[in-house]
């Protein structure tokens, strides 16, 4: 859904149960007229709505979140001045559920954490 417009990311790095990719960032997208015209930052909803396109991605099945236990957002994501972050994304499979334990980072900076249950659709 926002993958190829407000972002891409480079290829998946998988080492164990966990991902980790390069993320770009579209400066140019619409959202950031909105929010905010003046400091354009990342929305919260879009951090979460990344880890969920990369989640599926890797795992190559649409998912549905079904509990969002732990949300921290550590630091504002500008995307004038952090058009490369990084996603860690540790995933295990419990059954039908899928844990999700993500950082999005600017190099050693974490900039946001989740962890989160999906399950497949």
């Amino acid at each position: 859904m926002l993958q190829n417009t407000f972002f891409t990311f480079t290829d998946l790095l998988a080492a164990g149960n966990t991902v980790k990719t390069d993320i770009k960032l579209n400066t140019a997208h619409p959202i950031f007229k909105g929010h905010f015209p003046e400091q354009a930052v990342v929305p919260g909803v879009c951090m979460l709505q990344m880890v969920k396109e990369i989640l599926e991605a890797y795992i190559k099945k649409e998912t549905r979140l079904i509990k969002a236990g732990d949300l921290k957002f550590l630091s504002f994501i500008y995307p004038d001045e952090n058009k490369l972050i990084q996603m860690e994304l540790k995933i295990t499979m419990e059954d039908e559920r899928i844990i999700a334990d993500a950082r999005l980072l600017d190099n050693t900076t974490i900039l946001f954490k989740f962890k989160g249950i999906f399950v497949g659709r």
